[in-house]
């Protein structure tokens, strides 16, 4: 066997060189724009669901408001929310006993509530509350005891 019957096959050739040159070549030039259009693909994704969301709330809303040409709905909703009664109607409040701790009538509370028993509109009893806590003491809580204070 002559040197020129054995060749050993040659592992980088100038053509596999410039075969992957080019190939390094197309990848760093393809490589910042693909990357950028599945940027794009996925905010163009995110931006149709958050359309779709905002579609369908807004149909909810144009729905709610089509509600309020009812009169049967306003009356509904005057009733519910603002508890409001027809002339002649009897309001009546149940009061669960578990929730709400009994109510002691004292003297001086009959005579600061003249009202006691009587159905307010909603905007006298949230003033009423109002001028109860303008005259609570600073710095005592509900309890009447004096807040920022140690017991030792």
């Amino acid at each position: 066997m002559t040197h020129e019957q054995v060749r050993v096959p040659r592992l980088f050739t100038v053509r596999a060189m410039v075969f992957g040159v080019v190939l390094l070549m197309a990848f760093v030039l393809v490589y910042p724009t693909f990357s950028s259009y599945v940027r794009q693909q996925s905010a163009l994704s995110e931006l149709r669901a958050q359309v779709a969301a905002a579609q369908s709330r807004n149909d909810d809303l144009e729905a709610d408001v089509k509600r309020w040409d009812d009169p049967a709905y306003v009356v509904a909703q005057a009733r519910e929310r603002l508890s409001f009664v027809l002339p002649g109607e009897t309001p009546y409040r149940v009061v669960d006993p578990q929730t709400v701790p009994d109510a002691t009538v004292t003297k001086g509370s009959a005579a600061a509530d003249p009202d006691a028993g009587t159905t307010r509109p909603w905007y006298t009893t949230v003033w009423g509350s109002v001028r109860t806590a303008g005259e609570l003491p600073v710095g005592t809580d509900t309890s009447g005891a004096t807040k920022g204070t140690s017991g030792g």
